[in-house]
């Protein structure tokens, strides 16, 4: 099952512009370049091993002087963000790739501590904007 997930308009366009790219090598490579349909092919454009990427990037953050953290934990750290600032835990889920929300809540439960403290706050402005009822209303 193929899920589509929204990409922010400056993500979009970047990879427009690396299909773009792409393309342009392709047609230079002639037949011989392979088409993989992947974002970032091996020259020969078969997949990538992925401690490829784990070990680039370690060596991009060494470089970098950040302290050290693995490429997986942009992962969680988008899902944290998320949450934080409200986006529904199925949205994260899916975002995640994740087959229930049970498991995105199970591993992110600890970013939402308040929401008990919110939804009251919620409930709360809801109700200041009813009009209180006087004496003798009807129920």
């Amino acid at each position: 099952m193929t899920i589509s997930i929204a990409l922010p308009a400056m993500t979009v366009e970047v990879l427009r512009t690396h299909r773009a790219a792409q393309a342009e090598q392709k047609l230079s490579l002639g037949p011989a370049s392979g088409e993989s349909g992947l974002v970032s092919p091996r020259p020969d454009g078969k997949p990538w091993a992925p401690d490829v990427f784990s070990t680039a990037f370690a060596a991009f953050v060494r470089r970098s002087g950040m302290q050290p953290f693995r490429f997986h934990d942009l992962r969680h750290s988008h899902a944290t963000h998320l949450l934080r600032v409200g986006v529904h835990p199925k949205v994260v889920s899916e975002r995640l790739g994740h087959s229930s929300v049970s498991i995105t809540l199970d591993t992110y439960s600890h970013v939402l501590p308040g929401m008990q403290e919110d939804a009251v706050k919620l409930i709360d402005a809801a109700l200041a904007t009813k009009k209180p009822r006087q004496k003798g209303d009807e129920l």
